[in-house]
């Protein structure tokens, strides 16, 4: 490898604001946000907004709720004219 041209590789703790579930992988990923993981260690910190701990295809839950509003606001709107 050439010296000087590649980024820094190390830990980051990743934390879902969704869930709350924080994970550390290592990672290219800048941060100005720190936290200490359990073993003690400062390491910087990324939040996500979603990952597979709160994704519906990973947790097998679907969210039904703002679904149906859309539908139904939609054949509010427009459902007359497939009547017709």
């Amino acid at each position: 490898m050439k010296k000087g041209i590649h980024p820094d590789y190390g830990y980051v703790v990743f934390r879902d604001t969704s869930c709350g579930r924080e994970f550390r992988i290592r990672s290219t990923c800048k941060s100005d946000q720190t936290t200490v993981w359990e073993d003690g260690k400062t390491y910087p910190l990324v939040n996500l907004d979603v990952s597979s701990a709160s994704h519906p295809v990973y947790t097998g839950k679907e969210r039904q709720v703002t679904a149906e509003g859309r539908i139904a606001r939609f054949n509010k709107r427009f459902g007359s004219l497939a009547k017709k």
